[in-house]
Parts: C-alpha cells; sequence; structure tokens
C-alpha cells in the first residue's frame, strides 16, 4: 500500500495530518513500513506485528529535538506491505535494508561474495563413460553462482582461507588444480607431480578408482570427519601389511603422517562442532565492528570483520520500535503479567533505561548484521554471539534455511575460547578504524586549512580529482574519484571515454571530461539561483514579513532548480587536477565558459625529479603555488586522492584497450551467444581471432551452435 506524497502547496500541518490519517487506517496486521522524503528518498524501513499501532506512534506525540523527530519532519509518504507472520516480517524488512541502503536503518555492506572451495563432478560408478578430465576432479578456489554439477565446500571468510585449504589437500591427498584444457593435453607430469602435490592423473600415474578414494577421503576432511578417515587409512595400512604389500602400506603410511602433522599444526583444536559461525561486536565512538569467525568441519578457519553505518540513528528508531512492542506485548498479556508489562513498557517510555538493559545498542547492532548477512549466505545450525539473540530472529532464519538454527550465548570450552577470540579481533579491528578515521580527519582539517577553504562542516567537504590515461593516444579514458565524509566513496566514481580528439591530447581530453562533468551541473544552478532570485522578489513584494517571504522564495527557487525525485545540484568544494599550469589552464577556461568559480580548480604538479612527496600545487585563480612538504598531512590526502584517481583511469584504460585488441567484447554483442557458447568457441579456436577466421562449416562443429547462428556469427565477425 502507498501514499501519494503531498504537493508542493500542502503546508507541513496539512501533510503532518494526512500521515496521521492515513497511520489510522491501516489494518491491525502484521507487516513492513517504508518512509520516504520529498526527494523520493527512503528514509526507513520497519516492521511491526500491528502495523497500524506502530505506524500511528510516529505521528501521534512530540519526537521534537530527537533524532526520531528530525526522521519525521522529513517524511511526505509512506508505504506498507502487509505479510503473514512477523518472522516474514523481519525477512521482508532486512531484504529491503539490504538492497534499498535507506538513511536511518543499521546498514552492512556486503563488497564482496564469500570464496568457495569447489570439487569438480565426480563420476557416478557404472554411468557412461567420461572424459579424462572429469573422472579425476579438481580442486579449485571459486566465487559465484552455484552449479549442482560440482560439489561445493565453505563459505569461507577469505581467500586466503580457500587456498590454504586447497594447499592442505595437496600435500596429504595430492589431488590436481589444473584446469581441465591443460589436464587434457599432458604428455608428461608437471612440476606439482615432482614435488609430491599432486598424484599425476593427466599422465595415468594413479587409477580412475585410487583417485577416487582419494576424492572420497578429502570430502571426509572437509566435512570434519578427521577421527574417521585415520582409522579408515589405518585399517586400510595395516590390511596392506597382512598382505605383505608393503610399497601400498607405505604410502598409506606417509598419508597419515602428513595428515596428522596437518591436524597438529592447526591453531586451534578441532571441536564435536561441524559448521559454526562465532560473531562478536563491539560498539565504541559512535562506530560498530562485528566480527565474524567461521568454523567449517571442525576447523576454524579465520575471521572478518564488519562496519554498519548510520548506528546512533538507527539505534534511536530501533528503541523506539522496542518500546512500541513492548506496549504491544502488554495489551496482549493478562492478569500480573500484563500489569508487569505495562511497567516495563511505561519505563521504556520514559527514560529507556529498562530497555537499555534489556536490549543493548550491540545486541541492536548484531541482530541487524545476522538478519542481512544470512539472507544471502547459508546459515549454520550453530551461531556462538557475544550478545543475545531474539527467538523471533532465529525462527525466522529456521523458515527461510529450512534447518534448525541454534544460538549460543555465554558459551563453554572451545566455543567460549572461539567468542574470546573473536572479541578481541572486534576490539582491535574497531581501534583500528577509529585511529584511520581520526588520522583522515585530520587530514581533511589540514587540507582545508592549507587550501583556506570556508566549509563549516569538514564532513561535508567534497573533493573531485581528474585524471587521463592512454598508451599513445589509444583506448584514451579520464576518470573521475569523490571524496566526502572524510573517505573516498568509490559509489561516486565515474570513467569518461574521450572520443573526437587527436590522441595523445591531454588538454583536448581535460577539456572534455570537464565539460561533460559540469555542463548540465553549472545549467542547474543557474536556473535555481535565478528562481530563488525570482521568488525571493516576488515574496518581498507579497508577504508582510520580509524574512518569511525570502525563506519563500528559497524554497520555490529549489523546488524550479532541482528535478523531482533527484537530488540537488551541488558542485565540489574542490576540484583536484593531475596535472601542472597546462592542464590547469584548461580547467580555467571550461570553469570561465561555465560561469563556475575558477577558485575550486587546483592542480598537482609533480615536483623536483617526479619525486613522491615534492608535489606542488597550482591555483587556477592566480594565486602562487605552494610546496606543502612531504610530511605534511594536507599532501599526503591529496597525493591519495590524484593516486586513487590514477588507479582508476589506468584499470579502464586498459580494459578499454585489451577489447580492442583482442576484441573480447564482439562474441559478447552476438545474439545468441552466451557465456557457455562463448566459452567453447574461444576454447575450440583458441581466442577471438580464430573464431573469426573460422567458416560456417566450422563454427556448426561448436556444441550449441546452429547452422543460423554459425552463419551469424561470421558475419558479424567481419
Amino acid at each position: 500500500m502507498s501514499a501519494a506524497p503531498a504537493t508542493s502547496a500542502t503546508s507541513a500541518e496539512e501533510l503532518f495530518t494526512q500521515l496521521q490519517s492515513q497511520a489510522a487506517a491501516l489494518p491491525e496486521l502484521p507487516g513492513v513500513y517504508r518512509y520516504f522524503d520529498a526527494s523520493g528518498a527512503l528514509l526507513y524501513v520497519g516492521k511491526a506485528r500491528n502495523l497500524k499501532k506502530r505506524v500511528s506512534s510516529y505521528f501521534s506525540r512530540s519526537h521534537d529535538g530527537t533524532r526520531i523527530g528530525h526522521m519525521v519532519g522529513k517524511i511526505v509518504r509512506m508505504e506498507t506491505t502487509v505479510v503473514r507472520s512477523e518472522a516474514e516480517a523481519l525477512l521482508l524488512e532486512n531484504n529491503l535494508i539490504k538492497t534499498q541502503h535507506p538513511r536511518y536503518n543499521i546498514l552492512f555492506r556486503d563488497d564482496k561474495s564469500y570464496p568457495f572451495l569447489k570439487l569438480t563432478g565426480v563420476a557416478e560408478a557404472g554411468g557412461p563413460v567420461q572424459a579424462p578430465e572429469q573422472q579425476f576432479p579438481r580442486l579449485a578456489y571459486y566465487r559465484g553462482a552455484i552449479d549442482k554439477k560440482h560439489r561445493y565446500f565453505g563459505p569461507y571468510p577469505n581467500g586466503w582461507a580457500v587456498k590454504e585449504t586447497i594447499q592442505l589437500l595437496q600435500k596429504v591427498f595430492r589431488l590436481r588444480t589444473c584446469e581441465d584444457t591443460v589436464f587434457a593435453n599432458r604428455t608428461r607430469p608437471c612440476l606439482l607431480y615432482q614435488i609430491k602435490r599432486c598424484s599425476g592423473p593427466c599422465v595415468g600415474a594413479i587409477t580412475p578408482a585410487a583417485y577416487a578414494q582419494d576424492v572420497q577421503h578429502a570430502e571426509a576432511l572437509l566435512r570434519g570427519q578427521t577421527q574417521e578417515l585415520l582409522q579408515e587409512l589405518e585399517a586400510r595400512m595395516l590390511a596392506h601389511a597382512d598382505k605383505l604389500e608393503f610399497e601400498q602400506a607405505a604410502e598409506l603410511r606417509n598419508q597419515i603422517t602428513a595428515l596428522a602433522r596437518v591436524l597438529h599444526q592447526q591453531a586451534v583444536e578441532t571441536a564435536p562442532d561441524q559448521d559454526v559461525d562465532i560473531l562478536a561486536v563491539r560498539v565504541q565512538g559512535g562506530r560498530a565492528c562485528v566480527n565474524l569467525a567461521m568454523v567449517r568441519g571442525g576447523r576454524h578457519l579465520g575471521d572478518r570483520a564488519y562496519f554498519p553505518q548510520h548506528v546512533e540513528d538507527a539505534a534511536a528508531l530501533w528503541a523506539s520500535g522496542e518500546a512500541e512492542e513492548a506496549g504491544e506485548g502488554a495489551d496482549a498479556a493478562e492478569g500480573a503479567h500484563a500489569v508487569e508489562a505495562s511497567a516495563q513498557a511505561a519505563e521504556v517510555e520514559q527514560g529507556g533505561a529498562v530497555l537499555a538493559a534489556a536490549r543493548t545498542i550491540e545486541a541492536q547492532v548484531l541482530e541487524a548484521f545476522i538478519a542481512q548477512h544470512y539472507l544471502g549466505v547459508p546459515v549454520p545450525p550453530v551461531l556462538v554471539t557475544s550478545a543475545p539473540v531474539s527467538a523471533q530472529l532465529l525462527q525466522a532464519l529456521a523458515e527461510q534455511s529450512g534447518t534448525r538454527v541454534h544460538a549460543v550465548h555465554q558459551p563453554r570450552e572451545q566455543r567460549r575460547v572461539w567468542l574470546e577470540m573473536a572479541q578481541k579481533n572486534a576490539d582491535l579491528q574497531l581501534a583500528r578504524l577509529l585511529a584511520e578515521e581520526g588520522s583522515q580527519q585530520a587530514r581533511t582539517r589540514a587540507l582545508a586549512e592549507a587550501l583556506d577553504l570556508t566549509v563549516q562542516d569538514l564532513d561535508a567537504l567534497t573533493i573531485e580529482c581528474f585524471d587521463i590515461s592512454h598508451t599513445a593516444g589509444e583506448a584514451t579514458q579520464a576518470s573521475c574519484v569523490v571524496f566526502q565524509h572524510h573517505k573516498m566513496q568509490p559509489g561516486e566514481y565515474r570513467r569518461y571515454r574521450i572520443e573526437g580528439i587527436t590522441g595523445g591530447d591531454d588538454y583536448a581530453a581535460m577539456r572534455q571530461v570537464l565539460q561533460r562533468r559540469y555542463g548540465r551541473l553549472a545549467e542547474a544552478v543557474r536556473v535555481g539561483a535565478q528562481a530563488a532570485t525570482e521568488g525571493a522578489a516576488g515574496a518581498d513584494a507579497a508577504a508582510p514579513d520580509p524574512e518569511q517571504g525570502k525563506e519563500q522564495g528559497k524554497e520555490q527557487g529549489k523546488e524550479q532548480g532541482g528535478a523531482p525525485g533527484k537530488t540537488r545540484a551541488r558542485l565540489p568544494d574542490l576540484v583536484l587536477i593531475d596535472g601542472g599550469k597546462g592542464q590547469v589552464g584548461v580547467a580555467r577556461e571550461v570553469f570561465t565558459a561555465l560561469g563556475l568559480d575558477i577558485a575550486r580548480i587546483v592542480g598537482v604538479e609533480k615536483g623536483e625529479g617526479r619525486k613522491v612527496g615534492l608535489e606542488e600545487l597550482v591555483f587556477a585563480d592566480g594565486r602562487e603555488k605552494i610546496a606543502l612538504g612531504h610530511d605534511s598531512a594536507a599532501l599526503l590526502l591529496v597525493a591519495q586522492i590524484r593516486d586513487e584517481a590514477h588507479r582508476f583511469a589506468i584499470t579502464g584504460m586498459r580494459a578499454a584497450r585489451a577489447k580492442v585488441r583482442v576484441g573480447g567484447g564482439r562474441l559478447e554483442e552476438i545474439p545468441g551467444v552466451g557465456p557457455k557458447k562463448r566459452a567453447r568457441l574461444l576454447q575450440r579456436f583458441g581466442g577471438v581471432r580464430g573464431v573469426a577466421e573460422a567458416s560456417v562449416e566450422d563454427l556448426c562443429t561448436v556444441e550449441g551452435i546452429s547452422r543460423a547462428l554459425a552463419e551469424t556469427i561470421y558475419h558479424a565477425l567481419r
């Protein structure tokens, strides 16, 4: 259900009344609600067991001077979704939080997927004859979608843990890791065979049956069945010895020794638990850290730290929601339990003391992490946590995964050791983050002082930096990176393909990228300023209060100057150009033509001998260039931003150059040629050039390529 936004003529009082009436009309059912501001941005996502009661609480009392009041003052539209149960509401809430990134919710960003260890498909006993590379499965590091043809173990906290496990299995069971194409074309064993890290299936040094047995043993080790595996190997060794097959017995003895050594070298002893996640949380200085450690197959695989956003704002709204839930529970209870629940709810609303004791901010952060993290990651049967987890959340996880999930707070024995390790790592990671942020804030402040930037809020200081990259004029790319809130903002980075210029003309490339970057922005700023001026003049003539008229005029200017649903145009406080006097001169010409302030432009010129730390800053407004010194905090920040722009430009240029030279993107652009068919074509003909030189008849010999598709490919590559 969605409520229509108010028009520009609607006053704040009328809007608030509309929202109250919309909340009063909601059903008394479980569901999820969403709040939006005037620009259409999502402010907050919440869940409720009683939508009407929860949403009405935001508009039925005064929240002045609080974070809740600040958010409520921005709401112009709400949407609600009714679900069947509170568990469904919890899952939908965190799905929306993870995908929509609302401003007032605790957010955890997964910057990349988890890696897995992949064991390629195993030939079925008595099945059809398969290619040799299919009869001898390989170990591989893998990220991406799961394919049922193969077996996957994990997830692992990082790539290092996967590679360490692969090395372990190579030492003990000597399974191959080479690509299938390499395996199929070997005529003699590789170096891994020589150093006893592979059993040499490519040259027939091991039978398929013996190799399959090693694969089974490797799977048993990955599942944590170490004692059973050792007992089986010992029994086989003794059986060979009884038959006087001493060479086979010696091989098994060496395997047992290697396995025992590997298990002994583990930093953390194996435990009866097979798959466990350990979660420790620490909150300090307005920041939080959740440290996730993974145990798979009884082996501790390492950990990974997460740092949520919007902790303080979200905690205030969470507390309000918990108080409402407590009130709902009190209404539903009977007798003495009802009196007790009501008293608790009243204490929560009056001061939050009971709420703070029962539901600390650490618990809020931890539950937000669990709810968001396990939406896309398999949840293990046991979670060891540093803070208590609600039964409602565990129920939702169980419904989602189809397996029972058990959370252990205040564990004992080995689990306690794991949790203490995770807690210590959370402390260290958070301390490192706070130190880095403090250092970065100091750098931002130093740069603002060095350049005399008049910025009221250093958190809002925005810097954009440009760089040009090409190879002898080929595949010219321009990059723009953004620095804000004391850190780089990768989501705001942009690349520009430079066309229509003489190859190698960096000045023309800089002119083009600045015009494309700031042309529309300058026009939007001019239109907004003109509308604000006209609105202020009209308001001065009509309004009895001059100050009120000016404010009305400013609001009208904002409405006319910005497109609905989009962020209002805003120029960066500083524009860095990777270059000296020439590039800065080009930037000055562009800004002058667009009517923008040239004082924002600063060039980063290489110093004597192009040595790092000797850079000089060149100004477009005529100020003398300055050298900050190699130990200057301001120069460190400038160098950091400049280097990031350089890296971003080079990676884009190399990708564009490779695409032009190799033609890697041409096959992808042909209708009907997907990833699998493209891979078969490249494997058969050795590259795009070979595909382009192939005849229609040759193309038809590739699996999945019909006559019609072969003709399409043939003509598309010529």
